[in-house]
């Protein structure tokens, strides 16, 4: 049996990626992966209630506290380092973070965005914004997208996408319900699976699955 790997999960906000992670878990859907840290960039967040909930060690790292964004990135990386984690997931995590936890964690932080990429992805396109912006467009499919994370926004290889449709009288709050539930909750899972299984190579900025 191949060494379990062991999972942090970033957040600033409710949790609702990490709740759909915690619950792969309890099915047995991750793999050799588990949760064992979640770090919040912000105290009294509910996703730390959601972690605790599932006995998960939470712990506050706050970007209040710390003077620069390398300060807070090298305090990320060393408490994620001294954790022995293997893989990173962003989940909701909103805090500009720098080199030094890339270079700390190569092609392991993973995170999943609303939006197909390379539609509406990059600076400014977060929560609400991308479905306002998708359907101003008035694009007739849209969806999620679980990438590795790189220096430049949403731009990382891209591991998995799953495709929703758009509805005529789709408000911003209701696509981003139905992309949560019927994309994002169920490839960041996979994603995770599959990289906890060893079956993702990164080559030339794209990601290719072994079967």
């Amino acid at each position: 049996m191949a060494q379990q790997k062991k999972i942090a999960v970033l957040v600033s906000g409710g949790g609702t990626n990490l709740q759909a992670l915690i619950d792969a878990q309890g099915r047995g859907e991750l793999g050799n992966g588990k949760i064992t840290l979640v770090i919040a960039s912000k105290p009294g967040v509910y996703a730390l209630e959601r972690a605790a909930n599932a006995g998960i060690e939470g712990r506050v790292l706050a970007r209040k506290d710390f003077d620069s964004i390398a300060a807070y990135s090298k305090a990320l990386a060393d408490e994620m380092t001294a954790a022995g984690i293997d893989l990173v997931v962003l989940a909701g995590f909103l805090t500009i973070i720098d080199e030094q936890v890339y270079e700390a964690f190569p092609n392991k932080i993973i995170n999943v965005h609303p939006a197909l990429i390379p539609s509406f992805c990059g600076k400014g396109f977060y929560g609400l914004h991308v479905h306002e912006a998708a359907l101003e467009k008035g694009v007739k499919v849209s969806g999620a997208t679980v990438h590795i994370v790189t220096p430049e926004c949403d731009a990382g290889p891209i591991i998995l996408q799953k495709a929703v449709a758009v509805k005529q009288d789709d408000t911003p709050e209701v696509l981003q319900r139905r992309i949560m539930e019927e994309a994002e909750w169920k490839i960041l899972p996979e994603a995770v699976k599959l990289f906890c299984e060893d079956r993702i190579t990164v080559e030339d900025n794209r990601v290719f699955i072994r079967e």
